[in-house]
């Protein structure tokens, strides 16, 4: 059967790619979409030479597609991507693939042309893509990385004090006349230290938004006002503190704790920000449903590149003995944890404004969340500890046995629930660690209150996010002891939820 000609012509229009058939460098015969592709009007196009079309980079090519055509057998001779020319000059990439032909009146090319424009910009984007996120990957890495030094610097100058003055207590302990005072004295060293390593986790958790939070109704200018005086105490006497409260400000919910925390740490980056003295100058507002508070010192100020990184955690410009890095990530945290942004301006020689918006609205308090209870001895209450640190189970143990409860102790909850199902008597409350290997507290305190309904929970950790809700706070019905806690943190925790 033989196609006619018409049916030839309208597969040739039909085709979605520029196609030319070439007889001796010249272009003989070019479908609708060549036209198009190209800008030329078909009738103009054909009778042009090829080089018409051609670039530089397509130029180059064409002795060796010269030769194929001129010395090879009939069939495709492959498929290029190269670049083509408009008619106004413009060039852009196109893949092409030839055939030769042989016909009545003699060898042929035939090119179909396909413009990959759109294909090499998003191959182009598809890069650009891949390097940006490369970059932040690689960003990322050198933050972790500056996070994961300034805590072992920290933390090994602070296990450096522990080991030592344990081992000067050890020693005068074991001497022949121990010296009651010394050891009491290096003893108190070692507290310190554990203090600060205490403060420092904190700061590590609300720059992670995994502190714990217990918000409350708050109004944050009989808070300021409060802590006033801790601010002066804070920023020296050549420091100026000027507290400009706004009019009819609505209450916020907010942890009042962390609330005082974000400012003595903007008060002590704005004390070393003015050695010399100046103001600092805190006032807030309503801005509709949020409130603003602004903290503004008349200090020396960060170059632009200093505060950029300024809420990075472990960035600092001050020596390493001078200060960890983790002020402006602490106020970064705890700002974001309750909803709210906040914003750093700072010219050098003109002063730093940092600027925090916090939701504005309250929620009810829980009622005695804060009362202590004013007894915090045991009455014989059988509890059972749960926790995976053998040292800690032991510290937890004798100080709770020591008050005067009974203690069941397990190194995790699959020994809890065999410990349990073996006891005969009461359990009145299990005190657990949340995470550990094994099963999560969370999960054998589920199981334990099936098996004994009137059993109460107690968690303890220093990284509750299994047992907290959004935004940090506690899931309804939970009590926390966060860790590392003292025997009186211990003691008053257990007595109000067994009192609960």
């Amino acid at each position: 059967m033989e196609w006619s000609e018409e049916l030839a012509g309208g597969l040739l229009q039909a085709a979605p790619d520029a196609i030319l058939v070439l007889a001796d460098g010249r272009i003989v015969l070019a479908n609708d979409r060549a036209g198009q592709m190209y800008g030329w009007p078909v009738e103009e196009l054909v009778g042009q030479s090829i080089e018409v079309l051609l670039t530089d980079h397509s130029r180059a090519l064409i002795p060796e597609r010269r030769r194929l055509v001129e010395e090879g057998a009939p069939g495709s001779i492959g498929r290029i991507v190269t670049t083509a020319r408009r008619r106004d000059g413009e060039e852009f990439p196109v893949e092409s693939s030839t055939a030769l032909v042989d016909t009545a009146q003699g060898r042929v090319a035939v090119a179909v042309v396909r413009d990959v424009t759109e294909r090499a910009r998003a191959e182009e984007e598809k890069d650009r893509l891949r390097a940006e996120a490369h970059a932040h990957r690689s960003q990322r890495l050198e933050s972790l990385g500056q996070l994961a030094g300034g805590i072992a610097h920290d933390f090994n100058n602070m296990l450096g004090v522990i080991l030592n003055y344990a081992n000067f207590v050890i020693e005068e302990a074991e001497s022949a006349e121990p010296d009651v005072t010394m050891i009491a004295s290096d003893a108190m060293q070692v507290v310190r230290a554990g203090r600060r390593g205490t403060d420092l986790t904190h700061q590590l958790l609300a720059f992670a938004r995994r502190e714990v939070v217990r918000p409350q109704p708050v109004d944050l200018n009989a808070l300021i006002t409060q802590v006033q005086e801790l601010l002066r105490r804070t920023l020296g006497e050549h420091v100026n503190l000027i507290f400009r409260p706004g009019r009819a400000l609505p209450m916020i919910t907010c942890d009042p704790g962390q609330i005082e925390q974000m400012l003595v740490n903007l008060a002590l980056n704005a004390r070393e920000a003015m050695p010399s003295g100046g103001s600092l100058v805190i006032d807030t507002a309503a801005l509709g449903d949020r409130v603003r508070l602004r903290v503004c010192d008349s200090g020396r100020g960060m170059p632009a590149d200093v505060a950029e990184r300024a809420f990075e955690p472990f960035f600092t410009t001050k020596g390493s003995a001078e200060g960890s890095g983790l002020g402006l990530a602490t106020v970064y945290g705890i700002v974001t944890q309750a909803g709210g942004e906040v914003t750093l301006n700072s010219e050098v020689g003109l002063g730093t404004t940092i600027t925090v918006l916090l939701p504005a609205g309250a929620t009810p308090a829980a009622d005695g969340a804060t009362e202590r209870p004013a007894a915090t001895g045991g009455r014989g209450e059988t509890l059972l500890v749960v926790e995976d640190e053998d040292a800690l189970r032991d510290v937890a143990g004798r100080i709770l046995t020591g008050a005067g409860y009974r203690v069941l102790a397990a190194e995790g909850g699959v020994q809890a629930l065999e410990l349990a199902a073996g006891h005969e008597g009461r359990i009145d409350l299990l005190v657990s660690d949340v995470v550990m290997p094994g099963m999560l507290g969370k999960e054998l305190a589920e199981r334990l209150v099936v098996a004994r309904p009137g059993t109460r929970v107690l968690y303890m950790s220093g990284y509750a996010q299994p047992v907290l809700a959004s935004q940090g706070t506690l899931d309804p019905g939970v009590a926390l002891l966060e860790k590392p806690f003292t025997a009186d943190d211990l003691l008053v925790a257990v007595r109000r939820r067994l009192d609960g």
